[in-house]
This record gives C-alpha cells, structure tokens and sequence, in this order.
C-alpha cells in the first residue's frame, strides 16, 4: 500500500502542525535578523537557517495539500517589520541560531521516533540532519569569535567509585552533602545558559513592546530567569565551582518593534515549554535532593508563568487551534 493510502496519525499530523508553527515564528526572527547582519560569516548560517526553514514548510504544505488538510496560518511577513532598526546585535543573532539548533534537533530526534510514514519519517529525518549541520556550524562559529563559554571541567577521577550513602533532604539543606557530580555540573550550566540567552531576547521584546499587558508579562518572564541564574549561581559557587556569567551580547537602542506583540507572546510561551522540559531533565539527571527541590519549585513557577501566558494568547485571540478530532460526543446528540 503506498503511503497516500495509509491516513497521518495523530503524532504524524501533531509534528507536522508544530514544526510548521515553530518554523514560521523562527523565520521572521531570521528575516529580521538579514536585515541588518554585518559579518559575513554568521550572515551565510542565518540564512541557510531561513532557507532550511521556507523548504521544511514548502514540504509540509504540500504534504497537507496532498491529504487536504488545512495549512496553519502560523507567523508571516505580518509578524516582522523589515524596516525596523537592528534591536540585536551580530553575535546575538548567532547564539540565537545557537540555541534554535540545540531546540530543534531535540524537537525532530523526538519526532523521528513517534512517526511510522515513511514520507513523514523521511522529512524529518532530513529536518534533523540539516538542524544537527546548522547546530555543528553556530557552535563552531560561536567558539571561534570567542563567546561561547564551555561548561565547567573537572578533575578526572582516579578510580570508579560506588554510592554508598544517599544523605536526606534534612542532611543536604544543613550542608552535610557531597560535591557536585559531573552530570549535575553540566545540568546547572545548560540551565544558566538557556536563561541567560533568554534574558537577552526579553530584554529587546520589553524594550519594543507597546501592549501594557504583553509588557509586563515580559517582565515577569525576565525576574524569573533572573531568579533562576542567581539560585543555580548559588549553588555552584557555595560548592567551590566557578558560576557561570551571561555572555555579554548588545542590545541596540531601539525601540521601534521588529516583531508583532503575538509572536513576541507566543515565542516567550513556547520557550516556557522548552523550559519545564530542560528542568524535569535537569530533575533526573541529578541525585542531590537540594538540586530536586530548587528544580521542582522552578518547574511549579514556570507552569504557572506559562499558563498566564496561554491565558493572554487565548483572551487576544492569537492562540492558532492545534488539530481537533470531532466531539463524538455532540454528533451523537
């Protein structure tokens, strides 16, 4: 049976619909970020980035065309202004590139093993080779202009060692507790760093915003990765590891927006699920019950930031419906 006879699954048509949502809303970043690029070098990845992008969408529009399934609306050239003034600069547009690399490829690894199609299994697999290539090609670049800050190194260790003692919560909080492990260590950079490049991008949505709600929420968004980076800083430096300092990346002085106040909304929303993923991650990765605690009530915070947000999008109508089955229920009425 060839596949244009066998129906999409729901996690076929669930990946289809957010990749194309995802791209889009990345793609006006991108398009804005072309419009004022300078250095060569990062210019050529962002728009290999776009052009990845535009093709993965032609695909999947022609897929949904094929199976008429209606295309989502997503984000367009309504979502940016090309002639709004550069709000980042050159090297934030490449840990911007950066950190999309790291989102996606987890994104498509994901998505490569929920899908069975083999013209579904095929784009995606082509999706997470191109976004494991682009990731490769940022961090390189990022290294060799000198702002990528590597995660912490430690001692080699002399021999392998087994547990033989779990402290308590009451021993880890009054400091009877060991050292932090290399998985632990990793975990904590990776977190700092994700709320560090976000506070940057928040920083330019604050400062372009003109929606008093949008705005404040923003802020609160900002506090809480602010609180995130001082928690975790804490914790490495109260256990002799050097803490970890965003990398400074300007800002411009602008304040006209580039972007739409619904796609600003909706990447902060998005990035609030990236969060609570990263740190349930963080959670199993690390066996000290202080680093549990501090995880848990960062995911409770997020959970509650993230459905405010929700809350704003649906309220201004800017929530796209994601793919419904029919109410079996009120047909049979």
């Amino acid at each position: 049976m060839e596949d244009q006879d066998i129906k999409l699954t729901t996690a076929e048509i669930s990946a289809l619909w957010t990749t194309y949502i995802k791209c889009s809303a990345l793609n006006c970043f991108y398009t804005h970020f072309l419009t004022y690029l300078k250095d060569e070098r990062i210019k050529s990845v962002v728009e290999e980035s776009l052009m990845t992008n535009i093709e993965t969408m032609n695909k999947i529009r022609n897929l949904y065309i094929s199976e008429g399934f209606p295309i989502p609306n997503g984000f367009t050239e309504k979502d940016v202004d090309t002639k709004a003034p550069p709000l980042y600069s050159d090297l934030f547009a490449l840990s911007f590139v950066y950190r999309g690399g790291q989102v996606t490829s987890s994104h498509y690894t994901t998505i490569v093993g929920a899908v069975a199609r083999s013209d579904v299994y095929d784009l995606f697999e082509q999706c997470l080779t191109k976004a494991l290539t682009l990731y490769k090609q940022s961090l390189q670049l990022m290294l060799e202009k000198g702002i990528y800050d590597r995660p912490p190194k430690m001692n080699y260790p002399q021999s392998i060692q087994y547990i033989s003692h779990q402290p308590s919560l009451m021993e880890s909080w009054l400091g009877d507790k060991r050292p932090l492990n290399a998985l632990e260590l990793s975990e904590l950079f990776f977190v700092i760093e994700r709320n560090c490049i976000g506070i940057i991008l928040l920083k330019g949505f604050i400062q372009t915003s003109k929606d008093k709600e949008v705005k404040d929420y923003l802020r609160k968004g900002k506090k809480l990765s602010e609180k995130q980076i001082t928690t975790f800083n804490h914790v490495l430096v109260k256990d002799d590891a050097f803490p970890t300092y965003p990398v400074s990346m300007e800002i411009t002085a602008s304040t006209k927006p580039p972007f739409s106040e619904k796609l600003m909304l909706f990447f902060i929303s998005s990035s609030n699920s990236v969060g609570l993923t990263t740190l349930c991650h963080a959670i199993t990765m690390s066996t000290r019950k202080d680093l549990a605690v501090h995880y848990t009530l960062f995911v409770t915070e997020i959970m509650k930031y993230g459905s405010d947000g929700l809350k704003l999008l649906v309220e201004r109508g800017w929530m796209e419906q994601p793919p419904q089955q029919e109410d079996r229920g009120s047909i049979c009425e």
